[in-house]
């Protein structure tokens, strides 16, 4: 079998990943569980190699061989998308590759809620979309950027490694930047972008000091940035975001942040009573009692600001997980287990 018909298969049956390793049939993550391929025999390692190796160009080819990893993206036309990662292991090589849909789904699609969409409305500030991997920030970020595109006459500029969803200029213009095709870095092209006359830029992930000080500056002059984190709940976000400076810095970019900051989207993908997954989110909402909690540093208390404001459109993770099971969307053994994570 064709690496292109394992990636056709894993769109068939609904993937959201595909795994090459050298010794195993092709597996596949469906609903969260990890799935091996029926009827499948073990990949060697030179099948492994030449299936991975036919989908990378020459350059693609000489950087994984030097740096041992590579992040690309790839799409069979009038098919999906792909955001495949190679590495090596035991010195074989190996894939995983993300499905990504051709269509972009809607916020109402992803079942975002009313305050979600007046965020991302607004012409200026910091809105994150943060959870673990997998939890589908990519997908949240992109239903963002289509909102825009079709209800504002706008610049959107898109920051990503690689890119996944391919949005077509429609009310909006739309430039997609692809990490080492079009930038050398996130820190280098947020230094550029101001030159470029964005109202909206979006930072697929925000990794180190110098892309969080450019992220929240572009925030602070007058631009909506929407980016992610890899954090599981908006307390821990914003404690984060603050770690990440030094001490010397850390009171500056809590007032920053008190200013800038719009929101924060915390979500995960639960098992549905019907097969698929639902998303379960936490918002937390800038509002001036947390603009005041971020400047003093009081982040604990954040918590209990969600769950007591419920009239401005937030609520914690616990309790849209609760509202979940009240609709019947998940069982009750689901609930209890991620009630547990969350509290522990």
């Amino acid at each position: 079998m064709t690496i292109n018909e394992l990636f056709k298969t894993a769109t068939d049956q609904k993937a959201s990943d595909l795994h090459i390793v050298v010794g195993k049939p092709p597996i596949l993550r469906v609903d969260g569980e990890l799935k091996i391929l029926d009827k499948m025999t073990p990949i060697t390692r030179d099948a492994s190699e030449k299936m991975v190796f036919s989908i990378l160009t020459e350059r693609q080819k000489k950087k994984f061989i030097e740096e041992r990893e590579l992040d690309i993206s790839y799409e069979i036309p009038k098919y999906s998308r792909y955001r495949v990662n190679i590495h090596w292991e035991k010195d074989n090589v190996g894939l995983v590759a993300r499905v990504i849909s051709n269509e972009i789904p809607s916020m109402d699609d992803l079942g975002l809620p009313p305050i979600a969409t007046e965020m991302v409305d607004k012409t200026s500030g910091l809105l994150l979309v943060t959870g673990p991997t997998g939890c589908g920030k990519s997908t949240t970020l992109a239903a963002m950027i289509e909102h825009v595109n079709q209800n504002r006459f706008a610049n959107i500029i898109t920051l990503e490694d690689p890119i996944e969803y391919i949005h077509q200029s429609k009310k909006s213009i739309i430039k997609q930047r692809q990490l080492g095709n079009d930038m050398i870095t996130f820190e280098a092209a947020l230094r550029h972008v101001l030159r470029q006359d964005p109202n909206v830029i979006m930072v697929g992930e925000v990794r180190d000091l110098e892309t969080m000080a450019a992220t929240i500056t572009l925030a602070e002059t007058g631009h909506l940035v929407l980016a992610t984190l890899h954090t599981h709940n908006a307390a821990q976000t914003i404690d984060r975001i603050i770690d990440v400076f030094p001490p010397h810095q850390q009171s500056q970019v809590r007032l920053q942040l008190s200013i800038s900051l719009n929101g924060v989207i915390s979500q995960q993908l639960l098992p549905q009573v019907d097969g698929g997954r639902v998303a379960a989110r936490e918002i937390l909402i800038n509002t001036p009692a947390v603009a005041n909690i971020i400047r003093e540093n009081k982040i604990p208390q954040i918590k209990s600001v969600i769950q007591t404001s419920a009239d401005v459109g937030m609520f914690s993770m616990e309790q849209h997980i609760k509202d979940l099971l009240n609709q019947n969307l998940i069982e009750e053994a689901t609930a209890l287990a991620y009630l547990s994570n969350i509290k522990t």
